[in-house]
């Protein structure tokens, strides 16, 4: 019986390490899909909810920056075109509790030295979900501003459908001053921008539909939440100077007019477009409105202008969670286009377009959904990324939905997911994507290249399928290439009047471990590299007074 005992002890023992070697080899997070030459080549940006670490990772899964934070995301980050880190955080509130709440800004530099923290977050006003950098250096910012309910029921709330208190919106321009200063140089107020039809005895009393410029500050009411409105995005649009927000519970997207000064921004007139600051456009919800029959947005997350130059360019994508959809719960990415006539836009409603122009995943709720959170981004090459949020899932996608590119982010409440475990609490907000050629990259020294998790066999054998390397100064012309390479890097040049050429390879540390003198004959020389650990490097090569500095890449 005993030795029966030990049998049974010792068949478990195996079966149970059997099934941790099975588990073991399976991939659960990190990278779970690569098809090289079908991607846009770069790196992507990330920030795990339940961490205060930004990640930046190649297309092999592979991380090549972080930077680390006193704040989880709260939530949105981007990287600046100086290499700069621009990301929210989370304050602990007592008066704002609700999903998204953020309250801190930082800019972190590319060493990760924090160089500007700024607060929004008091009692009536706090900071939320996302912020956007604007040319001139400033930064938009979404915060809610609390209003008591007897102000609300002043405005014609109904009061039998109004919380202690009520949040609305606004939107402020920061001007960054020193470490921990900022200007508002611009501000726009939802709440001056309501109609009810509740109350005649009331202010900004009048007819819905025929005002759709307005907000029915009665739309959705409930004296259960006081986060009446929810923005969970914000766009800027250069050529146009105008503000694009998602509002999640009302399932539309808003564009109002940043020409305007602060005083026109709380008017109906002045700007470019003449209507102050009204709405311009909206879209996605006519029943807001008390037009139309259905509603197109269920939750909706990050809408964004598609910039000038990529597919669909100047169109507007958005993330539709699809919460609460009719005939079930599934989301989709989709892409508008907005009927803009130089400033303005049509007034026939419901607004138009009356279709998409592209959507992924229609009528499939089997493929994905994703209840909260999420993101989505064209892409140069027509593939589009998107983030499911709740899963900390990245996926790249070709234009007829094909799936590239997958990774699951390893980073959850608990630390660094092992490999093998099914991934959970491993949330992100979003991710976004930045080619290679981005100018924030520009003379920056990258990390050497090492998976986030504790092992990765699709990573361990992934190459990227960079092409041949091009840069210019003035007449002259450099090409590298293979990059990434293993033993030999070839620099190809022209235009080059100098004989004496300098070539240093710089590590992540910045210290030269490579450096060579030649003669300006060939036009062409190859590089010994085999010498060097696999990694990221900095190719300097000088010549007069000309000197370039490219990145390169060190396979295993």
């Amino acid at each position: 019986k005993k030795r029966k005992i030990m049998k049974n002890t010792l068949i478990n023992f195996c079966l149970t390490l059997f099934i941790a070697s099975t588990l073991n080899s399976q991939t659960t997070v990190g990278l779970i899909q690569h098809n090289p030459g079908t991607l846009d080549d770069g790196f992507v940006l990330f920030a795990p909810t339940r961490s205060n670490t930004t990640y930046l990772i190649d297309k092999c899964g592979k991380k090549v920056k972080s930077w680390t934070s006193t704040y989880n995301p709260g939530l949105s980050c981007y990287l600046l075109s100086d290499g700069t880190l621009l990301r929210t955080g989370v304050v602990q509130s007592q008066s704002f509790n609700a999903g998204g709440h953020g309250g801190v800004i930082e800019k972190i530099d590319w060493n990760g030295n924090v160089i500007w923290t700024y607060f929004i977050s008091d009692a009536t006003n706090w900071q939320h979900h996302d912020v956007k950098a604007l040319p001139n250096g400033n930064i938009l910012v979404i915060a809610w501003e609390s209003k008591t309910n007897t102000q609300a029921i002043a405005k014609g709330r109904n009061p039998l459908l109004v919380p202690t208190t009520l949040w609305s919106e606004q939107i402020l321009e920061i001007q960054p001053t020193g470490a921990t200063g900022g200007n508002i140089v611009w501000e726009w107020h939802l709440w001056d921008h309501l109609i009810q039809d509740f109350d005649n005895t009331k202010p900004d009393f009048g007819a819905v539909n025929t005002n759709p410029q307005l907000l029915n500050i009665n739309y959705k009411a409930t004296a259960a939440s006081s986060d009446w409105i929810h923005l969970n995005s914000i766009d800027y649009n250069v050529a146009l100077d105008q503000i694009l927000v998602s509002s999640r519970v009302l399932n539309e997207i808003w564009i109002i007019d940043h020409s305007t000064s602060s005083t026109e921004a709380a008017s109906h007139t002045g700007g470019n477009s003449g209507k102050g600051g009204d709405f311009l456009y909206r879209w996605g919800n006519p029943l807001a409105y008390n037009t139309g029959t259905s509603t197109q947005f269920f939750g909706q997350h990050n809408a964004q202008w598609i910039q000038t130059g990529l597919p669909y360019e100047n169109q507007i994508m958005v993330f539709n969670n699809g919460n609460g959809r009719t005939g079930g719960n599934y989301s989709t990415i989709e892409i508008i286009n907005p009927p803009v006539d130089g400033f303005n836009y049509t007034s026939s409603l419901p607004y138009l377009p009356a279709s998409t122009s592209w959507i992924y995943n229609d009528g499939n709720p089997n493929n994905f959904y994703a209840q909260l959170t999420s993101g989505c981004q064209q892409l140069s090459n027509g593939n589009v990324l998107f983030c499911n949020g709740p899963k900390g899932t990245f996926k790249e996608i070709s234009a007829s939905g094909t799936i590239l590119w997958e990774y699951i982010n390893p980073v959850s409440v608990t630390g660094i997911l092992t490999q093998g475990t099914t991934a959970a609490s491993n949330s992100a907000f979003r991710c976004t994507f930045y080619p290679s050629s981005y100018s924030g990259f520009n003379n920056q020294l990258f990390s050497s290249p090492t998976i986030i998790e504790n092992s990765n066999s699709v990573s361990s054998t992934c190459t990227l399928s960079t092409t041949i390397d091009e840069e210019t100064i003035g007449e002259e012309a450099i090409f590298v290439y293979p990059n990434p390479a293993k033993e030999f890097i070839n620099v190809e040049f022209s235009g080059l009047n100098d004989e004496d050429i300098s070539i240093e390879i710089i590590d992540v540390f910045g210290k030269v471990v490579q450096k060579e003198n030649r003669k300006n004959e060939n036009e062409m020389f190859n590089l010994n590299i085999s010498s060097l650990d696999a990694g990221y490097y900095l190719l300097k090569i000088s010549s007069g007074h000309s000197v370039i500095q490219k990145k390169i890449i060190i396979s295993e």
